[in-house]
């Protein structure tokens, strides 16, 4: 099978042949500017010295400042990072931001160290990467097991090394600290923007839609709620553990007030959880909750989750993509053929990196703007690119992805142009 960055890049260059891309163009987007590998030691509690391996990968910042999250997970590596720090670039473009891509991890799994580690092991890896980041250089942000906890040791260590208050260097800061209204669920809004914007086009009421939704974290969960408000009925949820299915509807709060209780959702099917109308909840696994049939399927966890094992199997009507590259290449061709609509990550995730260079903006102008001032802005701004998208569609009789791609590939080919790089 094809890696992660090995997919991304047939998807550029797929993309590419369609629109005709500049294949120098092509080129110089086909490889990242820079790539920082550091490998470090922490003391742990115990008095044990281990050694972690980080990377911080700059993809592009033709557009502006680099900009992409930082995961901890034990599977991250480095085709991993590059992959997802080419999709910040595309993402940035199709939503017409200033910013270029980059992406960043260690690798580790968190759950392992207390948290007085985590923040010894998150300073120490702002050490060996300060001189590659900064509000005008990389901006990161958070991603898979990483929150505005971990946002906050990163911008007070890069402070302390600057010798100055440099809260800018990252977004998804905590309020107190920097941070801004509408970032906690901005990526879930957003992609709720750009769904109910397609369910207009296909003359489709969101209410009484089922949904099945994998990942529930930060944003599966309040996707999960989001949903719930607008009309959607939520039939299943899943987390790395496992997955429920409730097919009258579950209690979107009440599951993730009970994931936290209980360490996972699929132990949260009881009645003092779900609404009690007869029906009977069923532990499902994650595999089993991506082959559910239902009306849409929000992809929340990780990357390559429908390949070209499984995405024959797939029934949703549509694939909403919050999560970074959740469908492979193959899988992609798979549902193309069998009319799956597919709403690609670099759009439908995109309210997060939108929200978060509204904080660069509040940040640097010290001026903090309110939670409704936020929500009309990255309403306007998704709306307007699901146009950009949805018309490139038209134009060259594709899929929503290649559109996508092809929005951000020719935005990129013009800057490119414009600084004389090729």
């Amino acid at each position: 099978m094809a890696t992660f960055y090995e997919n991304t890049l047939q998807q550029i260059q797929r993309a590419g042949e369609i629109m005709d891309l500049n294949k120098n163009a092509e080129m110089v987007l086909s490889q990242p500017q820079r790539i920082v590998q550091v490998n470090f030691p922490v003391k742990l509690d115990n008095g044990e010295i281990k050694i972690f391996t980080g990377f911080r990968i700059q993809h592009n910042n033709a557009a502006g400042p680099y900009k992409g999250g930082i995961r901890y997970h034990q599977d991250v590596n480095i085709d991993e990072v590059k992959a997802l720090a080419s999709l910040m670039t595309l993402k940035c473009a199709v939503v017409d931001l200033p910013l270029g891509g980059a992406k960043g991890g260690i690798t580790m799994n968190p759950h392992d160290y207390s948290k007085d580690e985590l923040e010894r092991i998150t300073r120490t890896f702002v050490q060996m990467i300060e001189p590659f980041i900064g509000p005008d250089t990389d901006v990161p942000a958070p991603d898979v097991n990483t929150d505005e906890k971990v946002m906050a040791w990163i911008a007070d260590e890069y402070s302390k090394l600057s010798e100055k208050n440099v809260v800018g260097v990252v977004t998804g800061k905590p309020i107190l600290y920097g941070g801004s209204q509408g970032r906690f669920d901005a990526t879930s809004k957003g992609g709720l923007f750009v769904l109910e914007e397609l369910l207009k086009k296909l003359g489709k009421d969101p209410k009484g839609l089922t949904v099945a939704i994998q990942g529930y974290g930060n944003a599966g969960s309040n996707m999960a709620n989001l949903m719930a408000a607008d009309g959607f009925k939520v039939v299943a949820v899943s987390d790395s553990h496992g997955g429920l299915h409730c097919p009258h509807g579950l209690d979107a709060l009440a599951t993730m007030e009970c994931k936290i209780k209980e360490g996972s959702v699929e132990n949260c099917g009881g009645s003092e959880y779900q609404p009690t109308d007869g029906d009977t909840c069923e532990k499902i696994s994650n595999e089993e909750l991506l082959e559910l049939e239902c009306d849409v399927l929000v992809l929340a966890a990780l990357e390559n989750q429908i390949t070209k094992e499984n995405a024959d199997k797939v029934k949703a009507k549509i694939v909403l993509e919050l999560a970074n590259g959740p469908v492979s290449a193959d899988g992609d061709h798979i549902l193309e053929k069998n009319g799956v609509i597919v709403v690609p990550d670099v759009l439908a995730n995109a309210g997060g990196v939108t929200v978060s260079y509204f904080e660069m903006v509040q940040n640097k102008q010290n001026f903090y703007w309110e939670a409704e001032e936020i929500e009309e802005k990255l309403k306007k701004n998704m709306g307007k690119s699901w146009n950009n998208v949805a018309e490139a569609k038209e134009k060259y009789k594709t899929t929503y992805r290649m559109a996508a791609f092809i929005v951000a590939l020719r935005r990129l080919q013009d800057i490119l142009v414009l600084r004389g790089t090729v």
